[in-house]
This record gives C-alpha cells, sequence and structure tokens, in this order.
C-alpha cells in the first residue's frame, strides 16, 4: 500500500514540480511531511542537506531519500526500503520523461507559435514563487534557529546566508568555493 502511495504522491510532484528540484521541494515538504506524516520536519531538513551535498539533482535525491524514510517508518526491512527510493525516484522522473518526449516533438514543429511563446511567460512568475517557497521552507527553527533560542547559531546563519547570496550576485563567487567556505563557517556552530 505504502509502495502505491509514494508512487502517486512522487508522480503528482514529478507532474506539477516545475522549476527544477529547488521548486518541488516546498512540493516534497508538503507531501511527505503534512499530508502523510512519514517523515518530520527534522528529518526533511536533513534530507535536504544530505541531498544538497551529494551528486545529482536536488529533488531527485530528495525523492530517493524520502521513499527509503518512508518505508523504513513504516517497519519494512532494509531492501523493502530501498524499493521505495526506486519507487519514488521512479515515480518522480516517469513525467518528465514522458512530457520531455511529447514536448520535444512538439516544440519542434511550434518553437516560434506565439501561444507557445505566451506559455513560457506566464510558466516564468510561477517557477520563481517555487524558487522562493523553497527557500522559505528552508529559513525554519532547525536551520537558523532563533535568536531567543540560540542567539550565537541565529547570527552566524544568518551571516552565512548574507555572505552566500552577496557573493553569488555580487562577488561572483564560484558556489563550489561558497559551498567549502560555508561548511568551515558552519564548524562555528558546533562551539
Amino acid at each position: 500500500m505504502i509502495f502505491l502511495e509514494l508512487f502517486i504522491t512522487f508522480f503528482s510532484i514529478g507532474l506539477f514540480g516545475f522549476g527544477g528540484g529547488y521548486g518541488m521541494l516546498s512540493l516534497i515538504q508538503s507531501e511527505v511531511v503534512t499530508r502523510h506524516g512519514w517523515i518530520s520536519m527534522g528529518e526533511f531538513t536533513d534530507i535536504v542537506a544530505v541531498s544538497q551535498m551529494t551528486p545529482g539533482p536536488i529533488g531527485i535525491n530528495s525523492a530517493t531519500y524520502c521513499g527509503y524514510a518512508a518505508v523504513e517508518h513504516a517497519g519494512m526491512s532494509p531492501v523493502m526500503s530501498v524499493l521505495g527510493s526506486v519507487v519514488a525516484t521512479f515515480a518522480l522522473v516517469l513525467p518528465s520523461l514522458i512530457l520531455m518526449i511529447v514536448i520535444c516533438r512538439l516544440l519542434m514543429k511550434y518553437m516560434n507559435s506565439p501561444i507557445v511563446k505566451s506559455i513560457f511567460l506566464g510558466v516564468r512568475p510561477a517557477v520563481v514563487g517555487l524558487l522562493l517557497a523553497a527557500t522559505l521552507l528552508l529559513m525554519n527553527k532547525e536551520n537558523f534557529s532563533t535568536p531567543s533560542d540560540n542567539g550565537w547559531q541565529f547570527w552566524i546563519s544568518v551571516g552565512i546566508f548574507f555572505f552566500t547570496f552577496v557573493g553569488t550576485k555580487v562577488f561572483r563567487i564560484h558556489p563550489i568555493r561558497l559551498l567549502i567556505m560555508a561548511g568551515f563557517a558552519g564548524l562555528l556552530l558546533l562551539y
């Protein structure tokens, strides 16, 4: 039963998750944490962190880890949990695969049509909104703390966020360098 639910959930996310992996994070969180309760918000935050560090798209990595965790929390064996990873990942990718095959053939035929150009203009604001929602979801107590709970962690986290934003937009620092620098700055949070 959980495998069917995983397939339907991640197929829906894959079908409506515009904007790539970061755009899907808010949809994954609302389905996996809020709606189904397969994992906690803290576990989801950990999954997002690990998904960012592992090679591959963050949306697919998140689906893989969420599928594993959901089946594991259902009390099934590690082998079945791996099957949950496969089901969630396949379901997330399947709509894109189907749509890309269909769209590729149609787009080549109608690429310069005013209707097609208008559709792409209308999708852009939705993509920006999904990316903003993903950013706001990750700006939570687990990642940033609060000034009253742990002021040191909060201000270091805000500083890292601000530095990486300015480093990317203003100084055009390569993202891998920023990740390494942010990792070292994050070590300050351990003390």
